[in-house]
């Protein structure tokens, strides 16, 4: 669903002569549209960026704390300092730039990370799983909350709010050539996604936290580097983020074009407010289920075919026609559905906490009793 809209999104761009996503729903639906479109496509990475820095503050606590010498209470070891540390020193120098296309290198980068870290995850679900209890239930397919998990999903592979500006960035920018590039992207994060999540739910279970990385003991030295992987992927991930929120306030508030003055400012303002927030709440996975719920799915699946089916010149049964109906349907399902499940049961959360089976004496009580 995500394949098929990134790629229609653009065939409507190109229906109404637009080259970007706000200028697409301007045009469509007018000024309501585009407000209601800048405020979801300011909120999504926005919110992203907020649960980048509770991810960072999570992982490199920990990497610092196996450090020999670095005590418990060490500046190090304290999320916010860290959280403030690595904003100073890489996402806001990274986020200043103006040219998206200088960050493919670091894209790259990232990829070639999470590729290490998805292997460690593997190796660790053969070596590791064993230790940890199967809890209550463990295989059942669905709970009734089910519908929460889209939200997550849709926050994962969401890139319709970055689209026009990565189609603007390839050197032939044409509909073969973006097909291709969204076949091989989204492809390649399905298998990582769908890895990532085998591997993850056969370790922990129902014990599988926000953040898979939470899960692992803090003396495990191979799951140390993994959380250090991740971190980085996740600082170089920011500034992608950063470059939509601050081009969102670029159309609305200055007719798109930033002076270097104000550039610098509308940076410095975003990544402020968003790690002043993430400071102050640590809590990962209802983060990520109301910004999926909320900002995602419409972002994903209701505005791309909306626009789609006011442009299209088609039939009304031609196959694009029907299959944005359809993923229209979902969208609107999910958002619904998915924000009253999350409201009804909030994801729980037990943030820097070390889990029961990584001690011994609790591993031993606990598999004493689970039901057979």
């Amino acid at each position: 669903l995500t394949d098929y809209s990134i790629i229609l999104l653009i065939k409507g761009g190109n229906l109404s002569s637009t080259n970007s996503y706000q200028e697409l729903v301007r045009k469509t639906y007018g000024l309501v549209g585009y407000l209601i479109l800048s405020t979801l496509q300011f909120l999504y990475p926005f919110i992203a960026m907020i649960s980048y820095n509770i991810i960072t503050g999570d992982t490199l606590t920990k990497v610092f704390q196996r450090i020999p010498g670095v005590a418990p209470d060490n500046v190090l070891t304290d999320r916010h300092f860290i959280i403030l540390l690595t904003t100073i020193i890489f996402t806001l120098p990274i986020s200043l730039y103006r040219d998206i296309s200088k960050l493919g290198k670091v894209s790259l980068s990232s990829l070639v990370l999470t590729i290490v870290i998805l292997v460690i995850v593997m190796v660790r679900t053969v070596t590791f799983s064993l230790q940890v209890p199967k809890s209550e239930n463990a295989w059942i397919f669905a709970k009734p909350n089910a519908v929460q998990a889209v939200g997550v999903m849709s926050f994962a592979f969401i890139c319709n709010h970055n689209s026009f500006l990565i189609y603007g960035s390839l050197k032939e920018p044409t509909l073969k050539n973006w097909s291709r590039v969204t076949h091989v992207s989204v492809s390649l994060a399905v298998v990582i996604s769908i890895v990532f999540a085998a591997c993850g739910y056969m370790t922990f279970t129902g014990y599988t936290e926000g953040d898979i990385f939470e899960n692992y003991c803090r003396d495990d030295n191979l799951a140390t580097f993994a959380r250090f992987c991740y971190g980085v992927t996740v600082i170089l991930t920011f500034p992608l983020e950063c470059f939509v929120t601050r081009e969102v306030i670029a159309n609305v508030f200055f007719h798109g074009n930033l002076s270097t003055v104000f550039h610098i400012i509308v940076t410095v303002v975003i990544v402020a407010v968003a790690t002043g927030i993430s400071l102050m709440y640590d809590c990962l996975g209802i983060v990520l289920e109301l910004n999926g719920v909320l900002s995602a799915t419409p972002l994903v699946f209701i505005i791309p075919t909306a626009c789609y089916l006011r442009l299209s010149k088609e039939r009304w049964n031609h196959s694009d026609n029907i299959i944005s109906c359809l993923i229209l349907a979902v969208g609107v399902l999910v958002m619904t559905v998915g924000f009253v499940l999350t409201i009804l049961h909030p994801q729980e959360c037990s943030h820097g906490k070390e889990m029961f089976y990584c001690f011994p004496s609790n591993v031993s009580f606990r598999n004493s009793t689970i039901p057979p």
